[in-house]
């Protein structure tokens, strides 16, 4: 990819950002139902809830509502939240580093289990080993994500109960963070213990995400591979004298990889997605349970505050794909 492509990108940013911040602003406004309701006493009188309404903004005509949103969020101010009563980006930025850590764990553990059933599939095609494969891609696909995460709540909590099924941390476990990204400043300063702990808490909701964009890799990489082995490159490979294995790793791999992550990449985005009723699953403390709360107590300004946060995740994974996808493939670095 190159530089103009990049600014082309960065340059769709505002326009996409400004978008979603319309359409998420007018629809939470239309939707019935007072946020204001889930905050007042029961003996609240018509003034005080005129003085809350107007403490929100929310006794202004919709378009003057938004402009006045607009101009804080601008300048980083994405107003109060109504039910927590604290600075809305300071509550996403607390819980944001929590959900990248178990996307990025869950991105890991989907792409190492898919590559190496692909592998294995590719390796032993129309063999016992490629019919499990396919049985595994057909079972991780067929059961979506919140429900592999209750499956294992069932069965490593419950029946068998070897892993912790909520929370991030073991309350006991008295270690101060500097930042909010709590296995990696564990890992990088040598807290061995405290990052096994954050491992342990953090498997199976990765485990959850992981599956299903594994089923996805694998089935993508595969039929990758496939394509790849006959090709001329192979088969040259194979004139010399390349054993099977060596062509599949060596010649086939490089290449078949890059159609797969293009593919791929796009899921990783759903996965963001599916943070939100997984981290509720295991009581998870990132934005996507936060985002589940603050839906249920209407709590408007930390909804779009969210809503806009996932976009720009979004916006921003998909470039980073792209930029991975060029890298892999030198012939799109100029393009």
């Amino acid at each position: 990819m190159g530089n103009g492509a990049i600014l082309r990108r960065l340059l769709l940013v505002p326009p996409t950002l400004f978008g979603v911040a319309v359409v998420v602003f007018v629809l939470l406004r239309v939707v019935p139902g007072d946020p204001v309701s889930m905050m007042i006493s029961p003996g609240a009188t018509p003034a005080d809830i005129a003085a809350l309404h107007a403490r929100y903004g929310l006794d202004l005509p919709i378009a003057e509502q938004f402009l006045v949103w607009l101009k804080a969020a601008v300048s980083g101010d994405f107003g109060v939240s109504i039910t927590r009563r604290q600075d809305v980006l300071g509550l996403i930025l607390g819980r944001l580093p929590a959900t990248l850590e178990l996307v990025l764990v869950a991105t890991l553990i989907a792409f190492s289990i898919g590559g190496g059933m692909a592998i294995l599939g590719a390796y032993f095609r129309r063999r016992a080993p490629e019919w499990a494969v396919d049985g595994f891609v057909a079972a991780s696909l067929a059961i979506p994500d919140f429900l592999w995460g209750l499956l294992f709540i069932l069965v490593f909590g419950v029946l068998w109960p070897v892993l912790p099924i909520s929370g991030r941390i073991d309350p006991r476990v008295g270690v101060d963070f500097h930042t909010g990204f709590y296995l990696i400043e564990s890992v990088i300063t040598g807290r061995w213990t405290v990052a096994g702990d954050l491992l342990r808490h953090l498997i199976l909701p990765a485990m959850a995400l992981a599956l299903p964009l594994s089923a996805i890799v694998t089935r993508l990489l595969k039929a990758s591979l496939g394509e790849a082995e006959l090709q001329d490159y192979a088969q040259v490979a194979r004139s010399r004298g390349f054993t099977s294995g060596r062509v599949l790793i060596l010649e086939a791999l490089p290449n078949a990889l890059i159609s797969t992550v293009t593919l791929a990449g796009v899921q990783i985005t759903f996965l963001i997605g599916g943070t939100v009723l997984v981290e509720r699953i295991f009581s998870y403390e990132g934005i996507g349970n936060m985002a589940v709360d603050a839906m249920i107590n209407r709590d408007l300004p930390l909804i779009q505050g969210l809503v806009l946060t996932f976009a720009i995740l979004f916006i921003v994974l998909n470039l980073l794909i792209d930029l991975l996808v060029a890298w892999l493939d030198p012939r799109l670095q100029h393009g």
